[in-house]
């Protein structure tokens, strides 16, 4: 009796959790599953508008084809949105983890002021930090140029110049993301066992040896997670290069979002378009997988280690 129970309440909580999932694999399916499911499908086609309405011919991995045997501007993009992740995710790492702890060792006062003070940038619409930045590194009047010509140097293109476009659009980028970075780590700090960090105190002989062997370690699960937010991040920007240099000069600021937007909105190429999607999104998630799967693997060799 007290089995047919028990099996009667496990078949109510099996139900329960198949309930309780539904209106999030619904929402999954909608908005995630279907529209990759469809973009997949639409990179095997060539789409034609005529007459207001769209003609597809199947063209089979012709679109998969040209992009990787003919395609040059998108691959500029690629080895940009490499850079740009690399030079500008490794900065706002450093410079989130180091306000953090500025802040988390500030007094009550300093606290709150240095908080706010950081997290400006981040709460500055997007169409705003462009134009801001736009006029700062105009060549003629911007800002950054009259400071320079105060000490005697002359006029730099920060936007114009092939060499320099990249940099300015990763500082911009820096300066708008480096607060979400900080957001993260001083909540990270904020959750770290404060007799564990006094212990290290007394033990350690300075500053540095207790951040290195003790809170670095202990913040790790933050700084991973950080990490992989950013990087993803980073693979989408857009809004800059948009608003600072629309990709240019030449291709000195193309990236994978900004190739995918003329492909699919200037050209009206959705099935190539469709095709630089799927490439785009299998290639970031593997990336995901792969590094998943080595911060797994380190910390199954640290536990087994300890």
């Amino acid at each position: 009796m007290a089995a047919h129970h028990t099996e009667i309440k496990a078949r109510r909580n099996r139900r329960w959790i198949i309930f309780s999932l539904l209106p999030a694999a619904t929402l999954f399916i909608v908005l995630t599953a279907f529209p990759v499911i469809n973009l997949l499908g639409l990179s095997f086609f060539h789409v034609e508008w005529r007459e207001g309405a769209a003609q597809f011919s199947l063209v089979g991995l012709d679109n998969f084809t040209r992009l990787f045997t003919q395609e040059d501007i998108f691959w500029a993009g690629v080895r940009n949105n490499i850079i740009f992740a690399v030079v500008a995710v490794s900065c706002q790492m450093v410079l989130g983890f180091s306000m953090a702890l500025a802040v988390k060792t500030a007094g009550s006062r300093g606290r709150a002021a240095l908080t706010g003070i950081f997290l400006l940038p981040i709460i500055v619409p997007p169409i705003v930090i462009g134009t801001m930045w736009r006029l700062i590194m105009g060549r003629e009047f911007g800002l950054a140029n009259t400071v320079l010509g105060l000490v005697g140097l002359g006029p730099v293109d920060w936007l114009g110049n092939p060499d320099l476009a990249l940099a300015s659009v990763i500082f911009v980028d820096v300066w708008h993301w480096t607060p979400f970075v900080f957001l993260l780590m001083l909540a990270g700090l904020e959750s770290l066992d404060g007799e564990v960090l006094e212990a290290a105190r007394i033990d350690t002989s300075g500053r540095w040896q207790q951040i290195r062997h003790v809170v670095l370690p202990m913040m790790m699960p933050t700084i991973v997670i950080t990490l992989l937010f950013r990087v993803i991040l980073s693979f989408k920007v857009f809004d800059e290069v948009y608003l600072l240099t629309s990709g240019g000069p030449g291709t000195a600021t193309e990236v994978v979002n900004f190739s995918i937007y003329r492909t699919f909105f200037r050209q009206d190429q959705v099935g190539y378009g469709a095709a630089m999607s799927v490439v785009t999104l299998f290639s970031i998630t593997l990336v995901i997988i792969l590094a998943r799967a080595f911060v797994q693997r380190r910390a199954a060799r640290r536990q087994a280690a300890a």
